[in-house]
């Protein structure tokens, strides 16, 4: 097995973190907070904008089983990555579109992915994903872990998550978990 990581920002920890868990070759999904100044953030920080952080996943993978490349796909696939500081109903910077490379390999992975679907014009506005150094990692509270798959009829979950991972399910659908 060869265990890498990737880490990860597009919008709400709970849309992204369900969508990962259901890929075929991810180990596992934490949702976290990326990018920011402050020590130690809590989620209520974070959504408050006031630390710089994104709301982020860390995903462990077995890149004999799917490439970091594959990952990319998928992100860009499941979130909107034209839009500056938003998604959905979530706007502020913690809902950035990022990519947090933890090696060269992985920055030069994305630059080169990011440049092809611009190039392609896979998108009918600009890119705005960032690529940033990842800085410290934090974990987010233990109850936002899995949440969508603990909270399936919270009304978020029923209205924002579930139509992303159902998405994720019909375009990515050789990619999902067996079983």
């Amino acid at each position: 097995m060869n265990r890498q990581v990737a880490i990860l920002a597009g919008g709400c920890f709970w849309c992204t973190e369900a969508v990962f868990l259901e890929v075929d070759g991810v180990l596992s999904v934490e949702s976290g907070y990326c990018g920011g100044q402050t020590s130690d953030p809590g989620y209520e920080e974070v959504c408050g904008g006031r630390t710089g952080h994104a709301e982020a996943v860390r995903i462990e993978f077995d890149a004999d089983r799917i490439g970091y490349q594959d990952l990319l796909g998928i992100f860009f696939g499941t979130h909107d990555p034209t839009t500056l500081n938003w998604q959905g109903n979530d706007v502020g910077t913690q809902y950035r579109s990022a990519i947090f490379p933890l090696d060269e390999a992985q920055r030069a992975q994305a630059e080169v992915f990011v440049a092809k679907l611009q190039a392609d014009r896979v998108f009918d506005a600009p890119i705005v994903t960032t690529i940033e150094p990842p800085g410290t990692w934090y974990a987010a509270e233990a109850y936002h872990q899995r949440f969508f798959e603990r909270n399936p009829w919270q009304g978020y979950c029923m209205a924002v998550v579930a139509p992303k991972v159902a998405k994720f399910r019909r375009a990515f659908a050789a990619r999902l978990r067996k079983r």
